[in-house]
């Protein structure tokens, strides 16, 4: 007799860093939530740092926006494992310091120790970096991340659908990362054409 399974759970891993733009990290934890994503969260310090500044929130705000939160300094977390199952991984917002580190496999903490780790089980690792202009080092670390694997997924805006407000133009870019995860239920605006 074949025993019955049930489908897991879909796991994401969050990573929050100090690269401005956290609403995206908010907004991503918040969609899952209501997609019944299973949510892992990781925050750097001055991720955290900027989710104050540029939200409001606390660490015990942010932290229950996930499933789990972990201590960037939890290398023995659950995520920094191979053998613990998930689906993927977003970094929103990624700082350049967090892409170099993931681009030269510089795992020191646990947010750029589940990525490596994303991509050594070539699972799906996208980093939403925030840093304009580019220099040649954030492009080359951007190739060597894209050439691992990773999806560079700067969160640039789309207008085509005419957005009124900043959160119309948040909620449209994590909806096309949660498409490019391939989460059925993302609801990206499509184009619809002049």
């Amino acid at each position: 007799m074949n025993p019955v399974t049930t489908p897991r759970t879909r796991r994401l891993i969050v990573g929050i860093t100090g690269a401005s733009g956290a609403l995206y990290g908010v907004r991503l934890l918040q969609r899952a939530r209501t997609l019944g994503i299973e949510t892992h969260l990781v925050a750097t310090p001055a991720g955290i740092l900027n989710v104050h500044h540029e939200l409001g929130l606390d660490r015990g705000e942010l932290e229950a926006l996930a499933t789990q939160a972990h201590a960037p300094g939890d290398v023995g977390a659950c995520i920094a494992s191979g053998s613990f199952t998930t689906d993927a991984m977003v970094i929103a917002p990624c700082s350049m310091k967090t892409l170099a580190a993931v681009a030269h496999g510089f795992g020191d903490n646990l947010l750029t120790r589940a990525a490596d780790v994303t991509l050594k089980e070539r699972r799906r690792l996208v980093l939403m970096v925030r840093e304009t202009p580019f220099n040649l080092a954030h492009l080359r670390n951007m190739t060597a991340v894209t050439e691992m694997g990773g999806i560079v997924f700067p969160p640039l805006p789309a207008f085509y659908h005419r957005p009124q407000t900043i959160e119309q133009l948040i909620d449209d870019t994590v909806e096309r990362v949660l498409a490019v995860l391939q989460v059925e239920a993302a609801q990206p605006t499509e184009w619809q054409g002049l």
